[in-house]
């Protein structure tokens, strides 16, 4: 049963999904139902029939996180999919109860909280190979297309799908054939096309961003875009790409990065908070409409709406400040040159090897033993201490109060570690600024880690900006500015650090953050931990256009537990003959003083290639630190 129906008869609401904000869409159905126990050879479309309370159930879910449009669960409920299964005779039934579900809980979110929602028929491709390297030809390929869209729709407003979301295509012909079959059946309803690409942003079928973008056009859709793919960073690259060759709604819709393989489950291990972090640099390079797919689910989801409301509320903010005219933008002040902000800034502008040392915060209120560490340290000739914003997710002391202790009673000067996990950018800014009144003017900006990863895996994350966001915050109040452009009197005159991990398995990932770290104000990085002096030479290379002032980590490892502990759950590049060292080691003692040796080792061969050290002292060993730089002899 064919049948037209005109999109005018559904506006303004689902018109403003592709003219207005921002639109946050769902996450993926598939793993929210392996996770509630379904077998992966399931036909996960036939729920619909067969299990309906569990699929509006996640629907449900997705709603209250935050999602603004949800899909249906139709991703495979094609002919030649379902067929598979034995249930080819099911389209139409399978379809059109995955629209009924779809709006019970559309119509549920409504009725509660008064928020709009939107129904969007989901298409995953055939399935099939299309002609000319398969027997499909696109007639029927468009049948089929034509079979499953006529249920989807079925119905007309308010019963029928909202839009139709063409997704996963791994061929340009055959994303072609399945918006020709919506635009035959209902010209006017808005259509999504999205391809998957492969990690060097390329379709499956080997099309370039840059000519899908222009075929997906030609075709005629509302949107087009990409999801599924290796995780954020690919899909970002993708719609960058894309952009300048389109004037048509961006859709970005990542996987949870690439999944691994754990204790025999498929695991993605891309975070919420990573995400985040994702969809504002997504919204920023043009993307309208912003979803998850496979392993995303509804943590994900309200990371995402978090992140929108963030970028959404800084950018009122600096519309406010455009549109007032009696209040004109503040302007900017000069801050100091940096060999002024602070002994740090002197040594990094004039080219000297700065040596620092790590002390990490305690767990309770006294840091008698971090103070005289410090002190010593000191006294050795050691430039600066680093002092970490509760590392691992760990709750310990603050950094800032150790900082401040630390410059009182020993007259050393600090790094403060400073993290975006905690604070939004309201509390990120009363804390810089406190910072900066109280004499501390180094500042290491990090992202942090998720709160997963330490003692309370439930902790709220907050994530509002990463280090990227967190560095253009501290560059705005080096220039007198906050972050709606207001003037705050004077520069806070911060030195501006970051992180690199040259040992990172997607380096070229890292590369492309740490150019985003670099364009928006950093002004000397420190790496972590290196003992592969390969991976460091690789990622200065890499760097060589935009590189600054580079500190190299070193960590002297005490035992091979500690080694283990490095390579396996911190992921860091541990040859196997530094590992056979440790491994040899007859006693503690003897593996300490290997440890040492190692570092002061991969300090020599790492001095010509970077303008400092930063050693850190593991377990409060500080003299194991000095030792590493040369100010103590071995064993005192």
């Amino acid at each position: 049963m064919s049948q037209s129906v005109e999109r005018g008869s559904r506006e303004p609401g689902v018109k403003r999904l592709f003219t207005g904000s921002p639109v946050l869409c769902d996450g993926a159905m598939g793993t929210m139902l392996y996770s509630r126990g379904v077998f992966i050879n399931r036909c996960y479309d036939e729920l619909n029939l067969s299990q309906p309370d569990l699929v509006r159930e996640i629907h449900t879910e997705y709603l209250q996180a935050g999602a603004e449009v949800i899909e249906t669960n139709t991703f495979g409920a094609n002919a030649y999919r379902l067929e598979h299964f034995g249930l080819r005779d099911k389209v139409r039934e399978i379809n059109l109860a995955g629209v009924r579900l779809s709006r019970e809980a559309v119509n549920q979110i409504r009725d509660k909280q008064a928020t709009e929602a939107f129904v969007a028929g989901a298409i995953g491709p055939l399935g099939v190979r299309l002609e000319p390297l398969g027997k499909i030809g696109l007639e029927e390929a468009r049948a089929a297309f034509t079979e499953q869209i006529e249920a989807l729709l079925e119905g007309g407003p308010g019963v029928g799908a909202d839009l139709l979301s063409i997704e996963t295509m791994t061929s340009l012909t055959e994303a072609e054939q399945a918006v020709a079959a919506a635009r035959a059946i209902a010209p006017e309803i808005p259509v999504i096309v999205m391809v998957t690409v492969d990690e060097d942003g390329n379709c499956l079928d080997g099309t370039s961003a840059e000519a899908a973008a222009r075929r997906l056009t030609a075709t005629g859709a509302d949107a087009i875009g990409c999801n599924c793919s290796a995780g954020p960073a690919t899909v970002l690259s993708v719609i960058e790409r894309m952009r300048p060759l389109t004037t048509l709604p961006l859709a970005a819709m990542p996987n949870a990065g690439i999944p691994r393989a754990v204790e025999g489950r498929t695991i993605y291990l891309t975070s919420p908070e990573y995400m985040a972090s994702f969809t504002r640099k997504l919204i920023k390079a043009g993307v309208t409409l912003i979803g998850g797919c496979c392993g995303t689910t509804p943590s994900y989801t309200r990371a995402m709406r978090s992140a929108l409301r963030a970028l959404d509320a800084m950018e009122t903010g600096a519309q406010v400040m455009e549109r007032g005219p009696e209040t004109p933008a503040a302007p900017k002040v000069a801050p100091p040159p940096l060999e002024h902000r602070s002994k740090i800034g002197s040594m990094v502008a004039r080219g000297e090897f700065v040596s620092m040392v790590e002390i990490v915060p305690p767990k309770g209120i006294d840091c008698s033993k971090e103070i005289h560490g410090a002190e010593q340290l000191h006294k050795l000739g050691v430039n600066a201490i680093n002092v970490p914003d509760s590392p691992r997710a760990s709750a310990r002391m603050s950094a800032q109060s150790l900082c401040v202790q630390i410059q009182q009673h020993v007259g050393i000067e600090t790094i403060l570690h400073y993290t975006c996990r905690d604070r939004n950018v309201l509390s990120i800014q009363s804390d810089l600024l406190g910072a900066s009144s109280i004499g501390l003017k180094n500042i290491l900006c990090l992202t942090g880690d998720p709160p997963k990863l330490g003692n309370y895996p439930d902790a709220t994350a907050v994530f509002d900006v990463d280090a990227i966001g967190l560095v253009n915050i501290v560059r705005n109040l080096n220039c007198g500015l906050d972050i709606g452009k207001n003037s705050i009197g004077e520069s806070t005159g911060f030195t501006i650090s970051v992180a690199a991990n040259p040992g990172v398995p997607d380096l070229e990932q890292e590369v492309r953050r740490f150019a985003y770290k670099v364009e928006a104000g950093a002004e000397f990085a420190i790496t972590q931990p290196v003992f592969d002096l390969r991976v460091l030479e690789e990622f200065l290379r890499r760097i060589e256009s935009f590189r600054i002032p580079v500190i190299a980590g070193i960590w002297p490892l005490t035992s091979l537990r500690n080694a283990e502990f490095m390579k396996n759950d911190l992921r860091v590049s541990m040859p196997d003959e530094i590992m056979a060292r440790m491994a040899n080691a007859g006693s503690p003692e003897a593996a300490r003083a290997e440890g040492v040796k190692i570092a002061q080792e991969m300090l020599a061969e790492a001095r010509p290639m970077v303008q400092g050290v930063q050693v850190s002292a593991p377990f409060g060993k500080y003299m194991a630190a000095a030792q590493v730089l040369g100010l103590v002899e071995s064993g005192e």
